[in-house]
């Protein structure tokens, strides 16, 4: 018994073997019947339309490594910071000025000081440029600057007996006769009216016989 088959041209069962106890078409319900009536072709369905190529996902490019990190460069010993050159407004500040530093003046010269110990143990001291040795009077208006009144033996002693002053050519103090009685010099008499320099710890005499005698110190 032949098999039974879709008559219908339009089904997608058309012309294929059905259950021999069908009675209808399973897709289009057409009636089966035993003959297959022919049937015109079955014109041809347009080509099926290609499929259009999708477009290839594009791969990502692999991850980048990430890079290490240098070291901080060392700064050499000499290393000077950047200039920050900045756009702010700064206060001017006024150039160093060097102080002006006062010209030195030296101090002027000192006279040291002359000092006649007597061989009492009376000191006499006195410090200038020019003055006299000598026994203060009555008729005198200015007693001299070395006064010896009231030593013992006083009497052979001048009103203005030596002069003396400080000879800045030599640093040393000067002494020149003016008396009576004369003056010695390290047991030597002096010359009226000539100068004599005195140093440290000479012997002075006024007059003859070891009267009136002195230790002259420059101090």
């Amino acid at each position: 018994m032949p098999a039974n088959r879709c008559p219908n041209p339009n089904c997608e069962y058309f012309n294929r073997a059905l259950p021999n106890n069908a009675k209808v078409c399973p897709w289009c319900s057409t009636p089966l019947g035993n003959v297959i009536t022919p049937t015109p072709t079955r014109p041809a369905s347009p080509p099926p339309i290609p499929p259009q190529p999708t477009p290839q996902q594009q791969t990502p490019p692999p991850p980048i490594p990430p890079q290490p990190t240098p070291p901080p460069p060392v700064n050499p010993p000499n290393y000077q910071p950047p200039v920050d050159y900045s756009t702010e407004y700064q206060q001017r500040v006024p150039p160093y000025v060097a102080p002006v530093q006062p010209a030195y003046t030296p101090p002027p010269p000192r006279i040291p000081v002359l000092k006649l110990i007597h061989t009492t143990g009376r000191e006499f001291t006195w410090c200038g440029e020019a003055g006299f040795i000598g026994r203060r009077s009555q008729s005198m208006t200015i007693p001299p600057e070395i006064d010896l009144t009231g030593l013992p033996n006083e009497g052979i002693i001048s009103r203005r007996h030596a002069r003396i002053f400080w000879d800045w050519s030599q640093n040393a103090y000067m002494i020149i006769d003016m008396s009576t009685n004369g003056i010695y010099l390290n047991n030597t008499p002096l010359n009226p009216g000539v100068q004599y320099r005195l140093l440290n710890g000479d012997l002075l005499q006024f007059g003859q016989d070891n009267l009136v005698r002195f230790n002259a110190y420059i101090v």
